[in-house]
């Protein structure tokens, strides 16, 4: 990697690819795209065309490639076929959401009888639980089908077949070392699958696991079941497929980026009632994975978080107008009650991990008394982004720690917690690199954190943490124009495994800066070397050694170098290029 910047105002490195050419070519815009594909590892004209056209035809396998898959679709086949109740049960977040709707949407569109669980964030938790498949099965399932949960249900799958049900499995969490005896677990985590989709959210496993259903049921049905079938569109429900992939902050890449590319497109066609209306509940007019992320996850999410998830589920599932609207205001009241228990936790938690930060802890694990449970992962990520560090957020209640963890790349936080679970810290735990869960009883909080802490140094083997930020391209600010913006929209969608080039642009003059948004953000324009005037914003930078120098009067027409991302700003119908300032230098 080449260095661009040693230490910038926020104190990072900036690093380029070493094998740019960006010394050579240093400031043009031409070709910007391939160059920045390069510097991600795509080359070769037919790679970069795959990646620039994502897709579904593109990058559909067959679903036979998972393990368990034609099992699975045989399975389901059957009980759709004999008519035979079908259970599905989901998780609270997005990702369980979405992934419970699309199969309840098919099994109903094909007549199928079906019912579904969502359990409750506070009173069950995650995953599988007796009492829930004891009421399943008094329902009368003779097929229980987990989405986005199950892999880690050994004894609960156990219970259900002595109970007489089937069970299918369809999950992309991480398992322990030995399945649950389901008639089927589609998973591409097993340690047997060689699908190569690791990648996956749980409702892209779940959309997986429907294309192999259909075709299974169209090689064996006939009549008015074949009739349904060739009325369904499974290309209809990506843009609930978009939703979890994207919410559950999965990598855009693969068949991921196919799935959201299409989802977005699907959504923008506003066919499903319940999310047309929530659409325009949170003020979207254009679909985007920072639209879908930032304003439709919240809320569908909210609801799981404070209480139960079934109202997301009723607002994807109904047809009527006035149950949706009523849906889609309770939710959008919801998310910012939750807001609002957030704010008043984080200030708390803020404060707990400034101290664990300021005695040199390379984790950073905070717990309160009685704190809401369906905030945690949120103000996990929160102090993770502030610290650099992978961070655990833990409410305890009646002698038992619930909690959410979010890491930073470097530190395997699913690794962690399957750990812990194996050396009894833990009583429960599960998650991926990024993002875990956890449960352990409140005498064993300080050994929670001491085992975290070595897990963390460990995985780091005695380095800090890194500060550097990766650019993608080097350019003169009188290049980030409109015309730059259009290049770039070709490597849309953005997200995880695929974010918004990181640009830097020197050249500019401070022209003026001022305060915005209640004190904590900035806004200010610049001008650059071909004469034009270029406006930025800076997010969360008043306070910080940025916002100190852009506020100072003294540095104005001071030459910057600035880093961030190129984006859209309309107004009054206009649009122009907007600098989303993250980081500064003067060089």
């Amino acid at each position: 990697m080449r260095k661009i910047v040693e230490k910038s105002m926020l104190g990072r490195a900036w690093v380029a690819d070493a094998c740019s050419d960006f010394e050579n070519d240093a400031y043009a815009t031409d070709n910007l795209v391939e160059k920045i594909l390069t510097g991600r590892g795509i080359t070769g004209a037919a790679n970069v065309h795959k990646f620039l056209n994502p897709s579904i035809k593109e990058y559909m396998p067959d679903p036979s490639v998972l393990c368990d898959m034609d099992a699975a679709a045989r399975v389901i086949a059957d009980a759709v076929i004999a008519n035979q109740k079908i259970a599905i049960y989901g998780d609270y977040d997005v990702d369980g959401i979405t992934s419970t709707a699309i199969f309840v949407k098919y099994l109903r569109a094909l007549g199928a009888d079906v019912i579904w669980h969502l359990p409750t964030r506070e009173g069950e938790g995650y995953g599988l639980n007796i009492a829930a498949v004891d009421d399943i099965a008094a329902a009368g399932a003779r097929l229980m089908i987990t989405v986005d949960c199950g892999i880690s249900g050994g004894a609960e799958v156990a219970h259900a077949v002595s109970l007489g049900m089937r069970v299918v499995i369809t999950d992309h969490h991480s398992p322990d070392g030995t399945l649950p005896n389901a008639d089927a677990v589609v998973n591409p985590k097993r340690a047997d699958d060689t699908s190569g989709m690791q990648y996956l959210a749980g409702v892209g496993v779940a959309f997986l696991t429907l294309v192999g259903l259909n075709r299974e049921l169209k090689s064996r049905a006939g009549g008015q079941m074949r009739a349904r079938l060739d009325e369904i569109n499974l290309l209809n429900y990506m843009d609930f497929v978009a939703l979890g992939t994207i919410c559950d902050t999965m990598p855009l890449v693969g068949l991921n980026r196919a799935f959201v590319a299409t989802g977005l497109k699907v959504l923008g066609l506003r066919q499903n009632l319940g999310l047309r209306v929530l659409m325009d509940v949170a003020g979207i007019k254009k679909p985007s994975v920072y639209a879908v992320g930032f304003a439709l996850g919240p809320r569908l999410n909210a609801a799981g978080r404070l209480d139960s998830a079934a109202p997301a589920l009723d607002l994807l599932l109904t047809d009527n107008p006035l149950i949706a609207s009523s849906l889609a205001e309770k939710l959008h009241t919801m998310n910012q009650e939750r807001i609002d228990i957030q704010n008043a936790i984080m200030l708390r938690a803020n404060d707990m991990a400034q101290a664990a930060c300021d005695a040199g802890r390379r984790s950073l694990f905070v717990c309160g008394d009685n704190w809401h449970g369906g905030v945690m992962g949120i103000i996990a990520g929160r102090l993770k982004d502030k610290f650099n560090l992978p961070s655990c957020v833990a409410t305890k209640a009646d002698g038992v720690i619930n909690g959410s963890g979010r890491s930073i790349p470097e530190i395997d936080l699913g690794r962690i917690i399957h750990d812990a679970l194996a050396a009894g810290v833990v009583s429960e735990g599960g998650g991926h690199a990024a993002a875990a869960g956890f449960s352990l009883p409140a005498d064993k909080e300080e050994e929670f954190a001491q085992f975290l802490e070595r897990a963390v140094c460990e995985q780091l083997g005695g380095t800090e943490p890194a500060r550097a930020v990766s650019v993608d391209a080097e350019l003169d600010a009188g290049g980030a124009t409109m015309g730059l913006l259009r290049q770039m929209k070709a490597l849309e969608p953005f997200g995880q495994g695929n974010p918004e080039p990181v640009l830097v642009l020197h050249g500019a003059a401070l022209r003026h800066a001022c305060v915005m948004g209640g004190g904590a953000h900035l806004r200010g324009v610049v001008s650059t070397s071909a004469g034009t005037q270029l406006a930025f914003v800076g997010f969360n930078l008043v306070g910080t050694p940025v916002g100190d120098f852009l506020l100072d009067d003294a540095n104005t027409d001071t030459k910057i170098t600035m880093l961030g991302r190129l984006k859209e700003n309309e107004y009054n119908g206009r649009v122009s290029a907007q600098f989303f300032l993250e980081d500064m230098a003067v060089i």
